[in-house]
């Protein structure tokens, strides 16, 4: 059986020392809590003094420790703090990135907004409108610039009529189907269209180069000059067209002939109108047909 431990202070010199040095300092305590009251009973103006000698000793070390104090209480509330900002900003991030679409959306929807009520104030000035139709599809990467139109024969589409959009000239019906047409783009390598000059009116050819562009040609005047920014109408001749339809605009500067980009982009165009020709040939009627009909005549009688 193990020897049980002996508490008492004889047998640890460190026990001793500590014993010893906790007697002396209470006593050593006594003794200044008795001068003092001694003091501050007898001599006032002493203690007084003494007071505040302490008093200005101790002032620092207390600021000092207030101090600490505080910055170990604030620390928590530091990393409360932390945690509270840093979810404040994730949820602001997410409705910044909500409101930013939203925001799209608007933007998207005021674009729409702006081109059907320029194409609905087109539609009602014009009266040669013979349906408004959606481009659902067009050629960006071949040689040849066609669009397909969602409205066919059964809609009145017949070939040779003009398509626009609210800003400028698309091209022409090239093909009709019983719901669909195929479009005829300005900028085909096939299409020329009549136009002249907004500025003096100068007449001119636009041809389609197969890139999305047009070729402006003079033909009527050589060494003429082309400068970027100058507006092509449509002219009216050849009958297809009605004249002042915007088609393209110059791209750079150029003599005789320049590159021009297309007014009405196909690709950017939701919806496009279809006009009667502005010169439609004129139907042959069972009169005028009988009024041009040479009878056979007779052969001569016999003798």
């Amino acid at each position: 059986m193990a020897p049980a431990r002996d508490r008492r202070t004889g047998f640890s010199r460190r026990r001793q020392y500590s014993a010893f040095f906790a007697y002396v300092l209470a006593i050593a305590g006594a003794l200044v809590g008795i001068a003092l009251l001694v003091v501050s009973s007898f001599n006032p103006p002493a203690f007084a003094a003494l007071r505040m000698t302490v008093a200005s000793v101790a002032a620092p070390v207390a600021s000092g420790l207030d101090a600490t104090v505080g910055v170990v209480r604030a620390v928590p509330d530091a990393i409360g703090s932390w945690f509270r900002v840093h979810g404040e900003n994730a949820e602001l991030r997410a409705q910044v990135a909500r409101d930013a679409r939203l925001l799209t959306r608007a933007r998207v929807m005021a674009y729409d907004n702006r081109r059907l009520r320029a194409l609905l104030a087109l539609r009602d000035r014009s009266e040669d409108v013979v349906v408004t139709a959606r481009l659902v599809a067009s050629s960006a990467t071949s040689a040849r610039r066609f669009a397909l139109l969602n409205a066919g024969r059964f809609q009145g589409v017949r070939p040779g009529m003009p398509v626009r959009g609210p800003v400028g000239l698309v091209g022409r019906v090239l093909e009709t189907g019983p719901i669909a047409a195929r479009i005829l783009l300005v900028t085909d390598p096939e299409s020329l269209v009549p136009v002249r000059r907004t500025r003096d009116g100068l007449p001119a050819l636009a041809a389609g180069r197969g890139d999305g562009r047009v070729d402006i040609r003079s033909v009527n005047a050589t060494n003429v000059r082309f400068q970027p920014g100058e507006m092509f109408v449509t002219t009216g001749t050849g009958g297809i067209y009605p004249p002042g339809i915007p088609v393209a605009a110059i791209a750079a500067s150029a003599i005789d002939s320049a590159i021009a980009v297309p007014i009405a982009a196909p690709d950017a165009l939701d919806f496009a109108l279809v006009e009667r020709p502005f010169l439609p040939m004129p139907a042959s009627t069972p009169r005028a047909a009988a009024a041009t009909h040479v009878p056979p005549q007779a052969p001569p009688p016999a003798p």
